[in-house]
């Protein structure tokens, strides 16, 4: 029998674990998923969010364990995506009198699209309240956090926030407390889900977090992953870091290479970084997924990207990376484009504009090397790219000839 957790007294997690979940809107979930829900037994029974359509009988399973579900009468909907909203239909079956309560405009739109107009709805604004007896609910808006509809449900007595998609984790356990699984690798798992899916809505994330500043909480309870109880400073102070979008003093260098020439501008890159003191990470495209990669983005001040001309172009897999950052939108990053070419410096040149296009400051031009790697055209990049990098830095002026270190 699947069992509800108590997180506390008479409020319980309901939710689905999805131990095989591996891909997330092309975000990669190695450790697969949960879908939270969270019942709360009171004078009207409610449950905050449902779970992905899949896990619905589980959910409610769960639930039968504490109650019989006809009881619920209020169902929250905190959000209308449908790892979220998509065992409505199935909980309406088991409550067919309950409401659900969702944002006023878009969730009310977002539900009445995917679900239909027969059930009773009521939509919330930002600071409204619910009384479910002796508790009080209030709901505030977290708009784009990360659609439209999105908001978040706090419960007075409980002193808990059920955060819905803010300070979630695509992360499947056994456990259910931040403290039971260890702050480490609750908090890489945050910044990997901030980076690939909250990253492009930071300054809405900054009007959420203004709006919780005074809350008392005890228990952050997010729709996905792991709920936070001792490590709430830590989750708030990194949301604070990354909503910023300031980067530390820190490089990665990533990129493909087919005859082994890009990749050796690549690692005189990382070298070079590392001489000046700049901790540096290398990812080649061919062995590391865009997501991983992603979530060291959002600590990144340079941002190194290289490919050899391909057919007139760059590599597919630089393509794909390029793609997938610009629609993440980081700020406030120092794009390097490199690579090698052959008769055509056209893949270097598209890498150029792909990072222009992510509206990256590029100091450096873009870095080429023609035809096979050598030891002096490699030391050549060194020099010049660490006269520039100083430049960059602010620690000495680069004379008139070195001052463009575009090649080919």
């Amino acid at each position: 029998m699947l069992r509800a957790i108590d997180i506390k007294p008479d409020v319980y997690w309901v939710g689905g674990i999805d131990w095989n979940e591996r891909n997330f809107h092309g975000y990669t979930t190695q450790r697969g998923s949960t879908y939270n829900a969270y019942l709360i037994v009171d004078e009207h029974v409610t449950l905050i969010d449902t779970c992905k359509g899949p896990f619905a009988d589980e959910m409610i399973e769960r639930i039968a364990g504490i109650i019989d579900p006809a009881r619920i009468e209020y169902v929250v909907s905190n959000h209308v995506e449908q790892d979220h909203s998509g065992a409505i239909p199935r909980i309406m079956q088991e409550a067919p009198n309950a409401t659900i309560v969702t944002s006023d405009p878009w969730g009310e739109r977002g539900l009445r699209a995917h679900y239909g107009d027969d059930y009773a709805y009521l939509p919330v604004k930002s600071g409204d309240t619910l009384s479910i007896g002796k508790r009080t609910l209030t709901f505030t808006h977290a708009m784009m956090v990360h659609w439209p509809d999105n908001m978040a449900t706090y419960s007075d007595v409980d002193r808990i926030l059920f955060s819905n998609d803010a300070f979630g984790q695509h992360f499947a356990s056994s456990k259910h407390f931040d403290d039971e699984v260890g702050r480490d690798e609750v908090l890489q798992q945050a910044k990997k889900y901030y980076a690939n899916i909250v990253m492009p809505y930071s300054k809405h994330v900054r009007r959420l977090l203004d709006a919780l500043a005074d809350t008392e909480i005890d228990l952050v309870a997010p729709a996905h992953g792991i709920i936070w109880r001792s490590y709430i400073a830590d989750i708030m102070a990194a949301y604070e870091t990354w909503a910023s979008l300031e980067p530390d003093d820190y490089a990665i260098v990533v990129y493909d290479s087919m005859w082994h020439a890009t990749e050796a501008m690549a690692l005189q890159l990382v070298e070079a970084f590392i001489e000046e003191g700049i901790p540096a990470r290398l990812f080649d495209l061919k062995a590391n997924h865009v997501s991983d990669i992603m979530t060291e983005v959002l600590s990144a001040r340079y941002i190194a990207v290289g490919s050899p001309s391909l057919n007139n172009g760059m590599m597919p897999t630089v393509a794909s990376f390029l793609c997938y950052l610009k629609g993440l939108s980081p700020r406030a990053r120092i794009g390097i484009p490199f690579g090698s070419y052959g008769w055509k410096a056209s893949g270097p040149d598209e890498v150029c504009k792909g990072l222009e296009a992510c509206g990256f400051e590029l100091p450096f031009g873009t870095l080429t090397h023609q035809w096979a790697e050598n030891e002096e055209g490699l030391a050549e990049l060194d020099r010049k790219f660490l006269q520039k990098l100083r430049e960059v830095r602010g620690e000495r002026p680069v004379a008139q000839d070195d001052a463009n270190v575009t090649e080919g």
